[in-house]
């Protein structure tokens, strides 16, 4: 998840404000949506672009200064004059430009996010940073196509059609002009542009549209709606070309089949819990016959055994090197490390995350994993983060 510090002239850059004051909902840029704090799913989103060269969060507040750096942003220190509630996002970007020229002389564009719209993904901010190129503008935004019939208010006070003819038949939603709103998500600047004019709005301006919920967190309530709409799998932050790479699926057993906990008797008899809905995900892939799975796991215990006659996946257990266990499977069956989705938890699994096309964990899984993996799963070991693996993955089979 981390990006070059490069001294290249011409960077691009991305900066996130995330200040630790929020009044509306205190904690706010802390807060999960889909297992992952909103300030760590603005800077993954930041780090899987790869126009961007490095990404940035400028903040006031330690603990967000940590989340940010473990999902792989460089820190800038936000002063507190820059970070009351009356300060504007315009003079927080300006102040870590300035930060940000002592590594980069030569910043080209800048990228604004905001953590307020959790499901911001790395082709989302492309697609903004080729608009803006393709129309050789000065900024970009992204954009929500809105088909709304617009209404405002006469000199007398009654309502008016601003964007259609109420006293005409009424017009089907598609049929009305074209209009956009902003998402709030992405903004992008010509760096120098932006400099002279202190505006995000630094001269012409290209619209770049995104397909995402039309969603930005201000209340509780937002939070709960954009959580079920992640863990329903169909928002999984990840570019659909990589997961139609994938043609292999690995995974560990012990907190990522399971909850990670383990009951034993007093004759030492483990036991472990799974889930239903995981094992109805695994059979349905199974049944798609599009991917070749097998279970990983570094336990003897013969309940990994047992778990994987259940599911009818291939199992090797009582694995030390994993990375060389994999590279014998994976020769075996004729697939790439570049074609393997590999989803661990835990510290044993960073070698198979590091080298594998598509890492995934669940949403407990251990901070250093967390920090590292391509894909944290909506839903905790055990608890139906395979399930939403699962779902993400056959809604991409036609």
């Amino acid at each position: 998840m981390t990006q070059s510090d490069s001294n290249e002239a011409g960077v691009t850059v991305c900066v996130i404000l995330a200040r630790g004051g929020s009044k509306g909902v205190p904690g706010k840029n802390l807060r999960p949506v889909g297992g992952v704090s909103l300030i760590g799913r603005a800077v993954r989103a930041g780090c899987q672009a790869s126009s961007v060269t490095a990404t940035y969060v400028s903040t006031d507040d330690a603990a967000i200064a940590a989340e940010a750096a473990m999902h792989g942003a460089g820190i800038i220190d936000r002063p507190a004059e820059l970070a009351g509630d009356t300060a504007t996002s315009e003079s927080g970007w300006l102040h870590a430009l300035q930060v940000i020229r002592q590594t980069h002389p030569r910043v080209a564009r800048m990228v604004f996010l905001q953590c307020t719209s959790p499901f911001t993904t790395g082709a989302d901010i492309e697609a903004c940073i080729a608009a803006m190129d393709a129309r050789g503008a000065d900024c970009a935004l992204s954009v929500i196509e809105d088909h709304s019939f617009l209404w405002g208010y006469d000199e007398a006070g009654f309502g008016r059609g601003i964007n259609h003819d109420e006293t005409q038949q009424r017009q089907r939603r598609q049929d009305l002009p074209p209009s956009f709103r902003e998402s709030g998500a992405i903004y992008v600047v010509d760096a120098e542009a932006f400099e002279r004019t202190g505006q995000r709005f630094c001269g012409t301006v290209a619209v770049c549209p995104v397909d995402h919920p039309p969603l930005e967190i201000d209340t509780l309530q937002d939070f709960a709606l954009c959580s079920m709409i992640a863990q329903a799998g169909g928002q999984p932050g990840i570019d659909p070309a990589r997961l139609d790479r994938v043609r292999a699926v690995v995974m560990d057993f012990d907190g990522v089949h399971t909850d990670n906990l383990v009951l034993t008797d007093q004759n030492g008899v483990e036991t472990v819990r799974t889930s239903r809905g995981d094992g109805m995900g695994i059979e349905i892939m199974r049944k798609a016959d599009r991917w070749k799975m097998m279970i990983l796991s570094k336990e003897q215990n013969p309940v990994v055994l047992a778990r994987a006659r259940k599911l009818k996946l291939e199992v090797y257990h009582s694995v030390e090197d994993k990375v060389g266990a994999l590279d014998a499977w994976l020769a075996e069956h004729g697939f790439g490390w570049d074609e393997l989705l590999y989803v661990g938890n835990d510290v044993n699994d960073l070698g198979p995350i590091g080298k594998a096309g598509l890492s995934a964990c669940p949403s407990d899984a251990h901070p250093s994993v967390l920090g590292v993996a391509d894909w944290v799963l909506p839903l905790p070991g055990g608890q139906g983060a395979l399930r939403a693996m699962s779902d993400a993955l056959m809604a991409r089979v036609g």
